[in-house]
C-alpha cells in the first residue's frame, strides 16, 4: 500500500466553497468503494506479511527487498498510461478496470509456488500491471459520476472504503499466521478468494458507463497524441511535476514498517499489525480531509500532508523515544495518506476534460509511481550500504527540499476552483 498520491491541480489554490448542502455521493462511488474494500483485504493481507516473508523467510537483503518493493509499487507506472488510454479510446472504463482487477486476482495463487527472487519479481510485476491497468479507469469513473465541486468528498468516501479493506487485511493475515500451520500459504490462499470476490462485485454492481462519460459523443477523437498534449495545460503539467518530485522522497510503506520494527524492536509476530495504525488514521480522516480540500483548497491540504510525513520521518530519526511514539508515527503516516491520496485525483480530475479523464489521471499517477519506484531502489541501496538511519536521514532531507520546491511551484493564493475549472477543461 503506497497509499499515496499527491494532489491536484485545479483546486490547488482556492477551491470554491460548496453550498449549504453538499452534493450526494453517487451509487457508482459506493459500488467502486465496495470493490476496492474487498480487493484491498486481499492486497493488504499480502502487503502485511510480504516484507517479513521476503527478508526473514527467504533471507533477502534490504537491497533485494528494495528491488522487489520497487517492482511491487512502481511497475504499474509502465502500464498506467496504456490503461488510461485504452479506457478513454475504445474498451471503456469498466472493461479495462475488470481486466486489471482480474489480472491481479490471477497472480495471487502464483505466490504459493514462487520461492525465488526472479519468480517472485515476475509475479509481483504482473500483479502491479493489473493495478496499473485499473487505477486510472476506476478513478475516472468516480470523477465522472460525481459533481466537480464534490470530487474531494467523493474520492474521500471511496478511499475510506478502500482503507477499511486495508484495515481488515492485516487483521485477517495476523489471525491466519497465528492459527495456520503453513501460515504464509494460507494467507496467499485466502487472499486469492477475496480478490476473485472483488472482481465479481465489479462485474455485477458497477455500471458500464456513467452519465458524464457519454455527455459529448461528438467530441474530438481520442488519441495518444491528444492524451500527451494534456501536459500543455499549465495546471496539469505543474501537478505532474510536483507529484513526481514528492514521490522521489516518499519511502514506501513497507520500508517505513521495517524501520519502525527495527527502531522499536517490534516482535516478529506483531509485524503484520503495523499497517493497521496507518490504515486507522487514513480511514478516520480521509473523508473529513476530502471535504476540507473541497472547501479550503486541495493544494494546502496536499502540501500539509507531506509536512506530516516529514514529521513521521523525524520521529523515526530522533535518538529519544517515548512509549506512544510508534503510534504517533503510524498516525502521522496515515494522516499523510488521508491528506494526499484522494486529493490528488480530485484536483487532477478538475483539470482534465471528461473524454480524456482516464488518460489525464494516468499521466499524474505515472509520474508519481515512477518516482516511487526510483525511491524504493535508492532507499534499499542506501540501507544496504550505510544502514537504515542514514538512508532515512537522506530521504527526509530530500523530502524537505521537495516540499519547498513544490510550494514555490504551486503558490496557494490564486483563485479558481473545481466547478469553474471543470467548465473550462470540458
Amino acid at each position: 500500500m503506497y497509499v499515496a498520491d499527491s494532489r491536484g491541480v485545479a483546486e490547488v489554490r482556492g477551491a470554491p466553497r460548496p453550498g449549504p448542502r453538499a452534493a450526494a455521493i453517487a451509487p457508482t462511488v459506493f459500488a467502486l468503494g465496495a470493490v476496492s474494500l474487498i480487493t484491498d483485504v486481499s492486497s493488504e493481507m499480502i502487503t502485511a506479511v510480504l516484507p517479513l516473508y521476503l527478508v526473514a523467510g527467504l533471507g533477502l537483503s534490504p537491497l533485494g527487498f528494495g528491488l522487489l518493493d520497487g517492482v511491487y509499487n512502481g511497475f504499474s507506472a509502465v502500464v498506467r498510461l496504456a490503461g488510461g488510454h485504452l479506457a478513454d479510446r475504445r474498451a471503456g472504463h469498466k472493461a479495462v478496470a475488470v481486466a486489471g482487477y482480474g489480472l491481479s486476482a490471477l497472480c495471487k495463487p502464483l505466490l504459493l509456488v514462487a520461492h525465488t527472487l526472479p519468480v517472485i519479481g515476475a509475479v509481483l510485476a504482473a500483479d502491479r500491471t493489473g493495478k496499473g491497468l485499473r487505477t486510472a479507469p476506476r478513478d475516472a469513473m468516480i470523477s465522472l459520476a460525481s459533481a466537480p465541486e464534490a470530487h474531494g468528498r467523493a474520492f474521500g468516501v471511496h478511499r475510506a472504503m478502500d482503507t477499511a479493506g486495508a484495515l481488515l487485511g492485516p487483521l485477517v493475515a495476523f489471525a491466519i499466521l497465528r492459527q495456520a500451520a503453513e501460515g504464509y500459504d494460507a494467507v496467499f490462499t485466502v487472499s486469492t478468494c477475496a480478490a476473485v470476490t472483488g472482481v465479481l462485485v465489479l462485474l455485477l454492481f458497477v455500471p458500464g458507463r456513467s452519465a458524464r462519460s457519454a455527455e459529448a459523443p461528438g467530441a474530438a477523437r481520442v488519441s495518444l497524441r491528444a492524451a500527451l498534449a494534456l501536459l500543455r495545460r499549465r495546471d496539469l503539467r505543474r501537478l505532474t511535476i510536483c507529484a513526481l518530485l514528492l514521490g522521489l522522497a516518499t519511502v514506501s510503506d513497507s520500508f517505513v514498517y521495517l524501520v519502525l520494527q527495527h527502531r522499536f524492536d517490534v516482535p516478529v509476530q506483531w509485524f503484520a499489525l503495523l499497517p493497521l495504525g496507518t490504515a486507522a488514521a487514513f480511514l478516520a480522516l480521509t473523508v473529513p480531509l476530502g471535504r476540507l480540500a473541497d472547501r479550503c483548497g486541495r493544494w494546502r491540504v496536499f502540501l500539509g500532508g507531506h509536512v506530516l510525513l516529514l514529521g513521521a520521518y523525524g520521529l523515526l530519526l530522533t535518538p529519544w523515544h517515548f512509549a506512544a511514539m510508534p503510534y504517533v508515527v503510524l498516525a502521522l503516516h496515515g494522516t499523510f495518506y488521508a491528506a494526499t491520496d484522494g486529493v490528488l485525483m480530485a484536483a487532477a480530475a478538475s483539470a482534465v476534460p471528461s473524454r480524456l479523464r482516464s488518460s489525464g489521471l494516468a499521466l499524474v499517477q505515472t509520474g508519481q509511481a515512477a518516482a516511487r519506484f526510483a525511491c524504493s531502489l535508492a532507499f534499499g541501496a542506501a540501507w544496504t550500504a550505510w544502514g537504515d538511519h542514514t538512508a532515512l536521514m537522506a530521504t527526509a532531507l530530500a523530502l524537505a527540499v521537495c516540499v519547498g520546491v513544490t510550494a514555490w511551484l504551486r503558490p496557494a493564493g490564486t483563485a479558481g476552483g473545481p466547478a469553474a475549472r471543470s467548465g473550462r477543461a470540458a
